[in-house]
């Protein structure tokens, strides 16, 4: 969840029970509700909350997620990791159901932006010198 947060920092973080500050991947719990996070604007506003629900994860090469949202009915997300010379290519495939009249219009724009700049700050994070 560090990691999760670092990417979408410092314009969001989502929040989890202590417990998952170890979240074990090959433990998650498959097609029930892990936890509920709340997401919070720039740390602090919650504007959204997520029940993080996983499908499949596979460790090394990622996972499918289909949660449910304050905003969204359906939120889907699957993160696929393949190996490339010299690193990994990191691939995010979106998709969601707007709940609230209006959300999935404010998602077109954001959701796009927002996992660019994941991938930017994950990309730094990792070829960082150390």
């Amino acid at each position: 969840m560090a990691g999760v947060n670092h990417e979408l920092g410092p314009f969001f973080r989502m929040t989890f029970p202590p417990e998952a500050a170890r979240f074990d991947l090959s433990a998650v719990p498959i097609g029930r509700r892990a936890f509920r996070s709340w997401m919070l604007l720039f740390g602090v506003l919650p504007v959204d909350w997520d029940d993080l629900t996983f499908e499949a994860f596979e460790p090394g090469r990622g996972f499918r997620e289909r949660s449910t949202m304050l905003t969204q009915r359906v939120w889907r997300h699957e993160r696929m990791l393949e190996p490339v010379p010299g690193g990994t290519r990191v691939t995010d495939r979106l998709a969601w159901e707007e709940r609230l009249p209006g959300a999935g219009a404010i998602f077109a724009v954001v959701v796009p932006r927002l996992f660019r700049w994941r991938h930017r700050r994950l990309a730094a994070a990792v070829t960082r010198p150390s």
